[in-house]
């Protein structure tokens, strides 16, 4: 079981009672004259026998799957959410507050709120939420709670109350191998209901994934200065996660230095800001050995700056007991993804506070889970942290409305309140729910967890140094007292690791992606090496494009949140760099003297970008503003717009040091993130978006015959136009804005917001 540390209570709230008085007066006039008053909704008598269908409550993709077996009704299904409906005077009035809030020129500058006003002005009215909690409680239901912002109820019954109250049964469904539960259709509400409720979130288990790519134990060569391959998990040889070209066994396995010296953050250490006093919290469903985050923070020397960690459950008050423990601290039996969150937060802000919030997954039927619980129990707390890094993600087409919606919310509120909030974009390609497996039946889609307009979405980059050539130029042979080897910013491309990947193309000799796959194909008849591995980016089909988003180079002319933001580095093509994680099962000794576990993904992009805005918000509270940011995206679009109209070619990542010393962000010119997919006959499945270029007449030596191809806008035409989707200069929708130079960002951030 966890670590408690029964202390971090009375730490909080003792941190809380020292808050400046003028924090405490900025929450207050924060609200104070938004006129939100509204007389309540629910006007009419609730009848049972006169409902509303409510539109999209399950899962488009279900109405044709078979089910497995009806769901009994005595099956438990706890913590629902039922997520309400706000109203358009409330939405418009906190849509603008919130513009306001990252205005420098608005009298509401930084001027965040707690949730509690957030639910006051933003919220359902009370009169309403009584109505709900009323029906809801004549259904047989248990109400476990109001969620402070006022728009959420948490619930709990049996798969029969929810077929008897919401008209919709509960089934078994077998996608993928494995077995789901679902509602396989609309639910009903009282019509008198139906105009504050946008419906259940937790009537399906499609639960997001982490987004890392499973980890290789592997030992250190002191002669030789790289690693070799001891042991690489089960999972990681499953069908599509090999390169289309696999390099030798030497690995490189990249430490803290080497990532503060490519993206510049050695240079903030050195004038003292190291994160000294802000809290990043990583949400996971599953706990972390706590002795991995002492032994990373030893081996790397980050232990002279003053960072702490905690691992705990984040509770609400009163409690609604929807997060316990989930287990898992065991060195067998720990997250993989929860310490990379933890210990690479740490290896860019070594200063902050580490909160590791996890709740199980087990407590609740929401969508989200232990994931969900945990940042939103944080945003609705009496302690807040600074900023939130979520690793985990799913497609849109994956994601029920009620369940977006809720992620939205939860994501708009941490942004009133002032939390910055990141998001890994995914780990294939186009399409993020494929990581791990290769893109089928789907087309083009983005991280439901990332789509929101409140959030920051990272993306994933690689060193381009393996691929050119150039490694003696930007790396040394030999390994610094830290055991860092980088010696500059180095250029990047879009982490990618198919065939789709142009700079691999390049480097193997051929003229276009298309002929590389081709070729590689004729030496892989089974398909063994097709793969969609790749830094995630697309475009919502939920979420409306962002002001902030419209108007910077680069940005793609349509009507929708695009996706990613900004990047940093997730991954290489060929396997070859990963970064080092200290495991309970695979400690780090001094020079490595036993094994360690390598990793990589935008797993890894999303804490890092986390630990880099920590350093910001020391910064900026160091100057006199706050020491929330709220959400980063606009501010960072702010300064990119800036920056590519005046240096869009020389801030170009291909340049390397060179030129680049002086950019905020380097924009990622090379490679895309157009990877394979597949239409396989067997499966009796379309594949959208995915150009053809071979059929396999065996896939896999198992599936009988499929078509394989590489993501494209185009069916029928397959180049640097149509690939799904290829970097270029500005924005774009492999890397986003780029990667930073994180001292030069906080420079020009400061700029922006008129500190000396």
């Amino acid at each position: 079981m966890t670590n408690k540390h029964p202390l971090i209570y009375v730490s909080i709230a003792a941190a809380l009672a020292t808050l400046p008085a003028t924090v405490l007066a900025q929450a207050a006039s924060a609200t104070a004259d938004l006129n939100t008053a509204e007389m309540p909704r629910v006007t009419q008598a609730v009848n049972n026998s006169a409902v509303s269908i409510v539109g999209n409550s399950h899962l488009k993709f279900i109405s044709s799957a078979k089910p497995t077996a009806s769901v009994p009704d005595s099956m438990r299904m706890n913590h629902m959410q039922l997520i309400l409906q706000r109203s358009a005077l409330r939405t418009s009035a906190l849509e603008s507050l919130i513009t306001a809030q990252h205005d420098p020129a608005s009298s509401k500058f930084q001027q965040w709120v707690t949730p509690a006003q957030f639910g006051e002005s933003f919220g359902i009215a009370d009169a309403d939420i009584a109505a709900v909690k009323s029906w809801l409680t004549s259904q047989g239901f248990t109400v476990n709670g109001v969620y402070p912002n006022k728009m959420q109820i948490d619930f709990s019954g049996t798969a029969g109350q929810v077929r008897q109250a919401f008209h919709t049964q509960e089934n078994r469904y077998t996608i993928n191998k494995v077995s789901h539960i679902a509602n396989a259709s609309d639910i009903s509400v009282p019509s008198a209901l139906r105009s504050v409720v946008v419906g259940i979130a937790g009537l399906n288990d499609f639960r997001p994934q982490p987004m890392h790519v499973p980890p290789q134990v592997a030992q250190y060569d002191a002669a030789k200065h790289n690693f070799k391959a001891k042991q690489t998990p089960a999972s990681s040889a499953a069908v599509g996660t090999k390169p289309a070209l696999q390099f030798n066994s030497s690995l490189r396995g990249f430490v803290p230095n080497d990532m503060n010296v490519i993206y510049n953050t050695t240079a903030l250490y050195s004038s003292g800001l190291t994160g000294t006093g802000i809290t990043i919290a990583v949400v996971e469903d599953q706990d972390m050995d706590v002795s991995d985050w002492p032994n990373f923070v030893s081996q790397f020397s980050l232990g002279g700056y003053g960072g702490t960690f905690n691992q705990f459950q984040p509770q609400l008050t009163p409690s609604t007991s929807n997060c316990t423990d989930p287990g898992g601290a065991s060195p067998g039996g720990e997250s993989i993804e929860t310490v990379l969150d933890a210990e690479w937060s740490t290896a860019m802000a070594p200063g902050a506070h580490i909160w590791v919030a996890t709740c199980s997954d087990s407590d609740t039927s929401n969508f989200f889970g232990g994931v969900f619980m945990a940042a939103d129990n944080l945003i609705n707390g009496t302690a807040r942290p600074n900023v939130i890094s979520a690793s985990y993600g799913f497609g849109e087409g994956f994601t029920d409305t009620a369940s977006k919606t809720a992620i939205d919310l939860m994501w708009a509120q941490a942004d009133a309140e002032g939390i910055s909030v990141f998001v890994s974009t995914g780990d294939s390609g186009s399409n993020p729910s494929f990581n791990g497996s290769i893109i089928n039946g789907y087309g083009i889609d983005a991280n439901s967890f990332a789509t929101s307009p409140n959030d920051t979405g990272v993306g994933g980059t690689d060193t381009a140094d393996i691929l050119d050539g150039t490694t003696s130029k930007y790396f040394s042979s030999t390994p610094n007292s830290l055991y860092g080897t980088a010696l500059s910013y180095v250029p990047e491309l879009t982490w990618n690791t198919a065939c789709g990947n142009t700079l691999a193309a390049k480097s193997m000799g051929f003229a276009t992606a298309l002929q590389f796959c081709k070729k590689s194909l004729k030496s892989d008849p089974f398909g063994f090496n097709v793969t969609s591995e790749s830094g995630s980016g697309g475009p919502s089909s939920v979420d409306a494009k962002p002001a902030w988003q419209r108007q910077v180079l680069g940005a793609a002319k349509d009507q929708s949140r695009d996706l990613p933001d900004v990047s940093l580095f997730g991954g290489s093509y060929g396997g070859v760099s990963w970064v080092i994680l200290c495991t309970g099962a695979y400690p780090c000794t001094p020079n490595f003297t036993s094994p360690v576990e390598l990793v990589a993904g935008t797993s890894l992009s999303s804490p890092m970008f986390a630990g880099v805005q920590a350093l910001l918000d020391q910064g900026l509270s160091n100057g006199g503003l706050s020491a929330y940011q709220g959400n980063a995206a606009p501010t960072l679009y702010a300064l990119a717009q800036k920056q590519f109209r005046s240096s869009l070619a020389a801030c170009n990542s291909d340049n390397g040091t060179k030129g680049t010393s002086a950019c905020v962000f380097h924009t990622i010119t090379s490679g895309g993130n157009s990877t394979n997919c597949l239409q396989v006959a067997a499966f009796d499945q379309v594949t959208p978006d995915c150009y053809f270029y071979a059929t396999i007449p065996n896939l896999f030596d198992f599936y009988g015959p499929a078509l394989v191809g590489l993501t494209s806008t185009s069916t029928s035409t397959y180049n640097n136009t149509t690939a799904a989707f290829a970097a270029q200069p500005g924005w774009n929708f492999a890397n986003g804005l780029g990667t930073v130079n994180a001292n030069n960002l906080l420079a020009a951030w400061k700029k922006f917001v008129h500190l000396p």
